[in-house]
């Protein structure tokens, strides 16, 4: 079987480079370290121009959507935002149900790991699990923004529709790869890839989470907006299940108590001030040597390329804002990082199957080369630059969510953000019975957009980017 395999390797390389191109061993990090780059400094148009230049195909990809209509929301332009998230969306929906491209199809005619056989890299992206639940949250906030409470509701619906359908599909795919394990005979876990940097996945904040893509504040959201529009019976389950997913976080319990306290003064509004800060965590790859014992009783390393995470460090961690003058504690309810560990967490067998079916070829075939060439024999496997794991990742999806929640008169207030003390706090104006006030902080920026900053003077809606 395994030479087999060896046969047609060179002809699948060669028609997957033709479908594919060399875009699938574009260098992604440094494309997207480029474009955070702009974005730390203020310039969203700068940021905006590097996403076009390295997308010019006609045809689009996932990444190009997601991280342009980050890049569209931090500028203040929320409507065309929403147009690249939506378009976003739109390619999550259609490969839900359906994903098999021309070369998927080959894939399939050929056996249905040779995509695997050659890298990751080579499968069409089709984004994780919290990157789509995340997708929904982000373009509710952008609702949110502009008062639009309805169209919050629509996209939090979504949400919810998609934790569901994420959840038959996770249940499947552990199930097929638990069963091709027991197949193989093989049930290696990734405690034992030595050297493996095993902690990052084992640390007590991802272990705590449910799964790597329900996200609590997605549903606490939930419960704010119906509550927002008078249906308690909605806002209730949303606030239930945000304390399911995070129980020690005493803030969402304090919401669902909340549901039955008296209604609003006269003048006063219920505020929900979000603050979001840095980037989601980079994938890089590292390699680990994985020892094969062929069957003439050869011992062969090869060298195979796993994921990791890598954390991002451009803001400074901060856990309070001044609003009025007065410092108010912020509530962290979502972490990105830790998302995306759990994520990976439970992808590794399903990652591991895939690669030591790669380390058993690569070390066959250094294997014959030793049968052939006993006296250059090697016992281990020569360098392969197509071995590396898929580091593609929604880069701009910001990583921490704080909140605080609080009744303040209808008005105009000031807050600021520890990350730019040297700046001018930031006017809001607070119009509503229920408001959300919406921040991101990036570097030593502040991006804050939507109605509650409109110039006092124009009316205008304006972006606001403080340095220090």
């Amino acid at each position: 079987m395994v030479k087999r395999h060896c046969l047609l390797f060179p002809l699948l390389l060669s028609a997957l480079l033709q479908l594919s191109g060399c875009g699938a061993y574009r260098n992604y990090d440094l494309e997207l370290q480029q474009t955070t780059d702009q974005l730390k400094a203020g310039n969203t148009d700068g940021a905006l121009a590097l996403i076009e230049a390295h997308n010019p195909d006609e045809e689009k990809d996932l990444l190009y959507y997601f991280e342009k209509g980050a890049v569209l929301s931090a500028a203040g332009e929320l409507s065309q935002s929403q147009v690249a998230w939506r378009s976003a969306e739109q390619k999550v929906i259609e490969r839900q149900d359906t994903i098999e491209t021309t070369g998927d199809k080959l894939l399939a005619a050929l056996g249905n790991e040779w995509g695997s056989i050659i890298n990751d890299k080579l499968r069409r992206y089709d984004g994780y699990d919290y990157e789509k639940v995340m997708l929904t949250t982000q373009m509710a906030l952008n609702q949110l923004a502009v008062n639009d409470f309805d169209g919050a509701r629509a996209d939090i619906k979504k949400t919810h529709e998609r934790e569901t359908l994420i959840a038959r599909q996770r249940e499947l795919e552990y199930e097929r790869v638990e069963n091709a394990a027991r197949d193989q005979g093989a049930r290696l876990h990734y405690k034992d890839l030595q050297g493996y940097p095993v902690i990052m996945l084992e640390s007590p904040a991802v272990i705590a989470l449910k799964n790597g893509y329900q996200s609590a504040f997605s549903h606490y959201l939930a419960g704010f907006t119906y509550e927002a529009l008078g249906e308690k019976d909605l806002a209730a389950p949303g606030y239930r299940q945000a304390i399911e997913l995070r129980p020690d976080i005493p803030f969402f319990q304090q919401a669902l108590r909340d549901l039955d306290s008296p209604g609003l003064k006269a003048g006063e509004s219920d505020v929900l001030i979000i603050v979001q800060s840095g980037l989601a965590p980079a994938r890089s790859s590292v390699r680990v040597p994985f020892p094969v014992k062929l069957d003439d009783g050869q011992v062969i390393v090869a060298n195979i390329s796993f994921p990791v995470m890598v954390p991002d460090t451009s803001t400074q961690p901060f856990n309070q804002i001044t609003l009025d003058g007065r410092q108010r504690k912020l509530i962290t309810v979502n972490n990105i990082t830790d998302m995306s560990l759990r994520t990976l967490r439970d992808d590794m067998p399903g990652i591991i199957q895939r690669t030591t079916y790669r380390a058993f070829l690569a070390a066959d075939v250094q294997g014959t080369d030793n049968r052939r060439n006993p006296a250059k024999a090697s016992y281990v496997t020569q360098h392969d630059g197509f071995e590396h794991a898929d580091t593609r990742t929604w880069r701009t999806l910001p990583n921490l969510t704080q909140v605080l929640r609080l009744r303040l008169k209808k008005g105009e207030h000031s807050i600021s953000l520890p990350t730019a003390p040297s700046a001018a706090p930031l006017k809001i104006r607070i119009d509503q019975d229920r408001q959300v006030i919406g921040l991101r902080a990036l570097g030593d920026r502040i991006y804050a957009n939507g109605s509650a900053f409109r110039d006092i003077i124009t009316g205008g809606t304006r972006t606001v980017s403080s340095m220090k």
